[in-house]
């Protein structure tokens, strides 16, 4: 249905309304310089809803007034509370807004003039002026965000040359901006020039009066869920989702893309907005929300998440699963040992999450790739896969048989490659982030004749991580390595130590096991640092007195260290 809206100034505004007349209404508010039309794909993603979408003042088949004054933020709010009284007169509404539709929906949810007319609101690359400019100002008294703060700065140059008269008007009708926009976002087609010439009125009208302004940010009161994309050249993340408690009911969730994400992948951008406003109107809240939500209260720190842990029934893998589960993250344990396995589950079970169980052997390429289809299919995508299973291998490389050598190698690289290949997959392709934890060792940048096997798996196990850590971090995606000492575990009880008969191999494991428990090192410290490594997106993890100091002076001293370590 087409209709036109007359607002209180004479502007007429064309308005469009899809979708069943008795479902959800969401009206959606796009930005500079595009039109209406930049909703239609995301539109056809929604059959569930009652789709309003409108060309505001200045674009698409709507009035453009002449006066700058026209295009001011309190102007732009009433055309949008005409909009909702016109479309949506009993029943509150969801927005949707993108870019300068953002701006304004931001103002009008602030401001008196949407109170009890809007149920919630998805925001995508447009933040609220008074917020944006607090927080540029702010952040320029502080070391730690002025990074962010420059390079905000250098995307907003646009925005200086928007105030100059003639100019930005030429550039528009010669071509040269759209070309320009076109280098940074090669699928963006080229606006309609009349749209962007009259849009120019927005930032000529708005900006000069939002930099003056100073005071605390008026809060937000419905519910706000931010999708921000990664690779916007204008908008960054941190100036959309650094919220403070503004907005005290926030889902903030990071998505692949650049700024016109609404028209690059508009099955996402539709997904997450139902996904959102079926949870407002009564619906579940799903784990990706709880994940998302910032400024609440929540469990523990990892409430929300899923995370996958393999080794998961004794040592390390066990004390890991135990302390995200006193985080309140939900568990996926996976373990070759059905019997520690179930153990384990039951003591996670205890704190009240919820937890499933795999026997699986992670050397099996085809039995990791059924795990992950099953978690995937019954749980979803993990946001933490700890890559923890392994076996002990010492002896002489001259006494270590290939089938040995394949064996360890397969359990303790393969088995780590397995994990992080298929499940980064899956996070990639859901484009809202995720970590890998791999359990490395200080045997990995240790060379010695006791260890070689061990050492040579844990050392590309490091490698890996940080080559993985290289590629993934564009996707959001955080990779870190733990390298513990000695700790207390059962490793050494199973470790086979190559050339020697069963009863040689008895009397090495209790000496190796006198050794790795004479400081009792428990697994809960290394467990503590890989909570720690996940939250602070860590490179690399020592977590033991030990391991610290074999860094060191592997990094500084590599002589010293290979010259201590040679056979005797």
């Amino acid at each position: 249905m087409r209709t036109t809206v007359t607002v209180s100034d004479g502007v007429r505004l064309a308005v469009r309304v899809h979708g069943p007349q008795d479902a959800p209404t969401l009206v959606c508010v796009h930005g500079y310089p595009d039109n209406a039309a930049l909703w239609d794909d995301v539109r056809r993603h929604l059959p569930q809803f009652r789709v309003v979408t409108y060309d505001v003042r200045g674009a698409g088949d709507s009035d453009r007034p002449r006066r700058r004054e026209a295009y001011r933020l309190d102007r732009l709010a009433e055309d949008l509370r005409s909009v909702i009284e016109a479309t949506s007169p009993d029943r509150p509404v969801h927005l949707l807004a993108h870019d300068w539709g953002s701006i304004q929906a931001w103002h009008a949810v602030a401001g008196p003039w949407l109170r009890g007319k809007v149920a919630s609101f998805t925001s995508i690359s447009g933040p609220s002026l008074d917020h944006a400019f607090r927080w540029l100002r702010s952040g320029l008294r502080r070391p730690r965000r002025l990074p962010a703060v420059l390079r905000q700065l250098a995307r907003s140059t646009y925005i200086g040359f928007f105030q100059l008269p003639g100019l930005p008007e030429l550039a528009w009708r010669t071509g040269l901006v759209t070309a320009l926009v076109r280098s940074r976002e090669p699928a963006e087609p080229a606006p309609v020039v009349a749209d962007a010439v009259a849009g120019l009125n927005l930032y000529r009208a708005n900006m000069p009066r939002a930099l003056g302004r100073r005071g605390t940010p008026r809060p937000v009161d419905v519910p706000v869920q931010v999708l921000a994309p990664r690779a916007d050249p204008f908008v960054g993340v941190p100036l959309q989702t650094e919220l403070g408690s503004w907005v005290p009911d926030l889902r903030v969730r990071c998505v692949p893309g650049g700024h016109w994400v609404v028209r690059a992948d508009p099955a996402r951008i539709a997904a997450a907005t139902a996904e959102f406003v079926t949870h407002v109107e009564g619906g579940p809240e799903t784990r990706r929300l709880r994940r998302a939500r910032r400024n609440r209260s929540a469990q523990g720190r990892f409430d929300g998440r899923l995370v996958v842990i393999t080794g998961a029934g004794k040592g390390i893998g066990r004390a890991t699963a135990l302390e995200f589960a006193r985080e309140r993250a939900e568990l996926v344990l996976v373990d070759i040992d059905p019997g520690s396995l179930a153990k384990t589950a039951d003591e996670v079970r205890g704190f009240g999450v919820e937890v499933t169980t795999h026997r699986v052997d992670v050397a099996d390429g085809e039995a990791m790739r059924a795990l992950v289809d099953t978690v995937v299919a019954e749980r979803g995508v993990p946001d933490v896969v700890v890559n923890n299973a392994g076996v002990g291998l010492a002896g002489p490389v001259l006494d270590t048989t290939e089938d040995e050598w394949r064996r360890h190698l397969d359990v303790n690289f393969w088995g780590v490659l397995h994990g992080c290949r298929l499940f980064a997959a899956r996070m990639v392709e859901r484009g809202e982030g995720g970590h890998l934890v791999n359990m490395a060792s200080m045997a990995a940048y240790l060379p010695n004749a006791v260890l070689p096997a061990y050492s040579t798996g844990k050392a590309a196990v490091l490698m890996l991580s940080e080559s993985l850590r290289a590629e993934l971090g564009v996707f959001g995606i955080g990779v870190s390595a733990v390298c513990p000492g000695f700790v207390a575990t059962d490793i050494v009880r199973t470790t086979r130590f190559a050339g020697t008969d069963e009863l040689e191999q008895q009397r090495r494991r209790r000496r190796a096991q006198r050794l790795f428990t004479a400081r009792n090192v428990r697994p809960e410290l290394v467990a503590k640092a890989v909570l720690r490594a996940v939250e602070r997106d860590l490179a690399v993890v020592t977590p033991t007195v030990e391991a610290k100091a074999a860094r060191l002076l592997a990094r500084w001293a590599p002589g010293l260290v290979r010259a201590a370590l040679r056979s005797r």
